[in-house]
């Protein structure tokens, strides 16, 4: 069985928000992309304003380039560093506040009994991904890194990524220097 599947940033679909302030890519959605249960994209956030209202969907989300703050409805705030994840119901009406200018953030979107967690991190050195029983999604923000399985091994560069489709009884290690984000997924039930 192949453990590590490369990703080619050719297969990263863009396309601009409604409202005009801002633009996503998604980088991948399953099981199936039209009808999607789980969802990774990274966002171009051009300009403070409300995000989409997603009713039904779990978000979590990391700036990547600059602080974010996120201001609900009552009154209630979440703030974020640069690569600090934070997660909040979708279908709660939200405005994005940007104290830093524009930038990019990363989206885990998981719909109704689908379980995930996003993670960004550095990465300096050697890392083992923990076992677990499921899929990983791994996105070079920046550096680079090899990623060894029992099948073999992966270069990884800047904006690409690659599924690692893991057991509990096999060991995936990523060696680099640079920014990671990894998306944990559950097997799909």
């Amino acid at each position: 069985m192949t453990i590590l599947h490369p990703v080619s940033p050719d297969h990263f679909r863009q396309q601009a928000w409604a409202n005009g302030k801002g633009r996503t890519t998604e980088l991948a959605a399953g099981p199936d992309p039209a009808h999607w249960r789980w969802r990774i994209s990274m966002a171009r956030i051009e300009q403070d304003g409300p995000f989409s209202l997603l009713p039904g969907v779990r978000r979590q989300l990391a700036p990547l380039d600059g602080s974010l703050e996120l201001h609900f409805g009552n009154g209630e705030r979440l703030s974020g560093r640069r690569l600090q994840v934070l997660a909040f119901d979708g279908g709660r009406a939200v405005d994005c506040h940007l104290p830093d200018g524009p930038g990019r953030d990363l989206n885990l979107m998981l719909r109704e009994g689908i379980h995930g967690e996003l993670m960004t991190r550095p990465l300096a050195g050697t890392m083992r991904l923990p076992p677990h029983r499921g899929r990983w999604f791994i996105l070079q923000l920046a550096g680079h890194a090899r990623v060894d399985a029992e099948d073999g091994h992966r270069e990884l560069e800047t904006g690409h990524a690659l599924w690692a489709h893991a057991r509990e009884d096999v060991r995936v290690f990523i060696e680099g220097a640079g920014e990671i984000a990894l998306v944990r997924l559950a097997p799909d039930d």
